[in-house]
């Protein structure tokens, strides 16, 4: 779309005065303000077209371009994109104080924005917990220390029957300004946190900071089936937030121990058992741990080395589910040492009754070897 004649725009003839421009410039952003039009979007693009004719109309550089080229005229020139902009970011960049009397009626000050309540910041802590307290859920006292408000001013920092004075810095406003000329960019106050008050006679207490350390103690439900790292909420036991705010939250994260005998792979559990070399040859009946206390597990006759079995409803709950995984269990075949000479005799004698060529993995093997050599 092609831009306006910015002389047009503000309605003055091409040999104003720049306080004639301004007048000009005031009078038709407060006539477009979005505080004027709430909700009208061609409202908001003419306080928008406007601003930039002003920008570029107040300028004597500017203006002698534009007066002698045109718009081509400020083509690479450094020019604020008014149209991407937020309407109170432009506001705030002329810094004309009759605007607020116009549109709020404050008499020609800028009113004092001091910021309100707002939430404190929130704590974190960790919470060790066993596999087994992980499949049944528990109860964890958490003790920790947070910055609370001082019981002796109620978090003012004040002294008794003292009062806040104004702060010189921004002159109560809450507000300084940076820049000067027709661009200024406004930010809230370092010294008294945009309150407009600073703390002259301080609490002995807390020396005037408003809180103090204070040592607490919570205790925390902690859900079954929770992951290493998962973070537990405790609602309002952060620290107090500024100016009367609600408390932040207290955050645990869960560590999980090292366990004896398992370890966790996702809602299962996986054990390594160790059974000997005839436990595997002709099958037993063993006992295995599990987080429930010893189980059964039957090993058929020919268990072979790594064979992992599965005891179904043994593991771990999901935590939003609630389905409990299972347990994992692989069988190491022990080597016997240290054999008595009885011992020594029947595995010589059970060697010499070995048939190497049907044993299934034996004979997979030399056979694959046989072809590797040719």
């Amino acid at each position: 779309m092609a831009k306006r004649d910015y002389y047009e725009v503000l309605g003055v003839s091409r040999n104003a005065t720049p306080e004639e421009i301004k007048r000009a410039y005031r009078r038709m952003a407060l006539k477009y303000h979005p505080d004027k039009n709430p909700g009208d979007k061609e409202a908001e693009a003419k306080f928008k077209e406007c601003a930039e004719a002003y920008e570029v109309l107040s300028d004597p550089e500017k203006r002698r371009q534009y007066d002698q080229f045109g718009h081509e005229g400020l083509r690479g020139a450094s020019m604020h994109d008014f149209s991407k902009m937020n309407v109170e970011d432009i506001f705030s960049m002329f810094g004309f104080d009759d605007f607020f009397e116009g549109i709020f009626g404050t008499g020609g000050r800028r009113r004092t924005r001091r910021p309100g309540p707002a939430k404190g910041y929130d704590l974190e802590t960790n919470v060790d917990l066993t596999l087994e307290e992980i499949a049944k859920g528990t109860e964890k006292t958490i003790e920790y220390t947070r910055q609370d408000r001082c019981q002796s001013c109620n978090g003012t920092g004040l002294a008794s029957g003292s009062r806040p004075a104004e702060c010189t810095t921004c002159g109560g406003t809450g507000q300084v300004a940076r820049g000067g000329g027709f661009f200024q960019i406004v930010s809230t106050c370092p010294t008294c946190k945009g309150t407009g008050q600073i703390v002259t006679n301080p609490c002995p207490t807390c020396r005037g900071t408003g809180r103090v350390p204070r040592r607490l103690t919570v205790v925390v439900k902690i859900p079954a089936g929770v992951h290493e790292g998962q973070g537990i909420r405790v609602a309002g036991e952060g620290e107090p937030g500024p100016n009367g705010g609600p408390y932040g939250d207290l955050y645990c994260y869960v560590r999980i121990r090292p366990h004896e005998f398992f370890e966790r792979e996702g809602n299962d559990i996986k054990t390594v058992v160790p059974i000997s070399f005839t436990q595997a040859a002709l099958g037993a009946t063993i006992e295995v741990p599990s987080l429930n206390g010893p189980k059964s597990l039957r090993i058929p006759p020919g268990t072979q080395y790594g064979t992992v079995f599965r005891i179904r409803g043994e593991g771990l709950p999901d935590y939003r589910t609630g389905r409990v995984g299972d347990e994992l269990v692989q069988v190491v075949i022990e080597t016997p040492t240290n054999l008595s000479p009885r011992q020594e005799e029947l595995l010589r004698e059970f060697a010499k009754t070995e048939n190497k060529d049907v044993l299934p993995k034996t004979r997979g093997f030399f056979e694959r070897l046989k072809r590797y050599f040719g």
